[in-house]
């Protein structure tokens, strides 16, 4: 039997820790030898998780630089502006990179990335985990078929759910554009990017977009709200209020996500959550926050051959994230509604449902996504396992086009004009 795959977590955050139970799952295919995190707590803890020597813990990444490989891959799940300079040099270092979505937040650094891995003879994978979710890829197995025909539109919906965006977008990580990334490149690159990959290789030729930042604005705070949730006498009239999303959950021994993020240097339980919403980012008051990236935004695609794309992504969703896709052919409509895939004929006028066993191990974090997140985690052990870059799904060439997509329909909203796109 092969010794397992050897990798490298630089970002013990909750998708590196996630990526990284692919270890505990299948130990002797993955093993998880080393960490970089400037945290001490979640180096720490995923640490000890894996049992990782003391000589390869390390706050900074450039410590594992400069010292001889001592594994064959990495997970790079830093925060999005500082994706960038880990990943190119640790791909000149010889390491396979799996890299967190977005690939980085400016077209320069994306393009500086596929070519470091490239010039250095190592494979890519980007995290967009919606291209190993089965379901999905079984639209990609449809479309190619033949079932619908010529693809002549694609309408897809990221509803991203209401306490979702406030954690995250409003009062979390990927809030602010200049600490993070605009919100369509740090939510929505997933389903631009599988709107390019269902166009099936045809070049985007022009985009536009329009967005705002809705409702979450300070002059939509009601008089009478506190500046902190935990002293709000009008909290409990508050959908958004910090209490019902997180104490709440806590009280009733619910310690995954959202909650597992807010205490950046302890387990959550009601002491250290309390704390949290008391002094830290996620306890304030919705209409009070520094947040400026889009709440709601829609892109318009037109292809070569004529195929059109049209994608909205908006916050004040009851779901979380389960996306909705119609494609209308020549011969056909395929439809998913999140869950299950149907497809009308028009020649027999019959539907036919279709879907695809996740095969995932639901009792690890890993079933995330759908199963997704298991699934890209299988694909990349694999590819580095077998030195075959075929089971990689999202690869450095199409990715990369997809992420000048979105910067693209990003500039559009900006300039308020149609851009024409040069993709090659």
């Amino acid at each position: 039997m092969s010794s397992p795959v050897r990798v490298i977590v630089v970002g013990a955050g909750s998708r590196g820790e996630i990526y990284s139970q692919f270890a505990s799952i299948h130990p002797q295919r993955m093993k998880v030898v080393g960490v970089a995190d400037p945290r001490k707590f979640a180096r720490e803890k995923l640490r000890r998780q894996h049992n990782i020597v003391e000589e390869n813990t390390y706050e900074d990444w450039r410590g594992i630089v400069e010292r001889e490989k001592f594994a064959d891959a990495v997970f790079i799940c830093t925060p999005d502006r500082l994706h960038k300079d880990p990943a190119v040099a640790l791909a000149r270092k010889g390491y396979h990179v799996l890299l967190e979505k977005p690939m980085a937040t400016t077209a320069t650094d994306c393009t500086e990335i596929v070519a470091a891995c490239t010039q250095s003879g190592v494979m890519l994978t980007v995290g967009h985990v919606l291209r190993y979710h089965p379901v999905i890829h079984k639209i990609k197995e449809l479309i190619d078929a033949g079932v619908v025909g010529d693809v002549i539109h694609i309408q897809h919906l990221e509803p991203v759910g209401f306490y979702h965006f406030a954690h995250s977008f409003v009062r979390g990580n990927w809030r602010n554009e200049e600490e993070s990334s605009f919100a369509l490149l740090a939510k929505s690159c997933h389903d631009i990017d599988l709107i390019h990959h269902w166009a099936g290789g045809r070049r985007c030729v022009k985009v536009s977009s329009f967005g705002a930042v809705s409702h979450f604005r300070k002059e939509n705070k009601p008089s009478a709200a506190a500046a902190r949730c935990l002293d709000c006498p009008i909290e409990t009239e508050c959908p958004y209020s910090a209490r019902k999303i997180y104490l709440d959950r806590v009280k009733q021994g619910d310690v995954g996500w959202p909650v597992s993020v807010i205490c950046p240097s302890s387990l959550p339980d009601i002491e250290s959550v309390t704390e949290a919403l008391r002094t830290g980012p996620y306890g304030r008051c919705v209409y009070e926050c520094d947040n400026d990236v889009c709440t709601n935004q829609v892109v318009n695609m037109e292809f070569e051959g004529g195929l059109t794309a049209a994608f909205s992504m908006v916050a004040f969703t009851e779901e979380l994230c389960r996306r909705k896709t119609t494609i209308y052919g020549s011969m056909g409509e395929l439809s998913y509604d999140g869950h299950e895939i149907s497809v009308f004929d028009f020649l027999t006028q019959k539907s036919t449902k279709h879907t695809a066993p996740s095969n995932t191990p639901g009792h690890f974090g890993m079933s995330g996504h759908g199963g997704a997140d298991y699934h890209l985690m299988d694909a990349f052990i694999s590819a580095v396992a077998n030195n075959d870059p075929s089971m990689i799904r999202s690869g450095p060439e199409e990715t990369l086009l997809s992420h000048m997509l979105v910067f693209e329909a990003e500039r559009s909203r900006l300039e308020s004009r149609v851009v024409f796109t040069n993709q090659s």
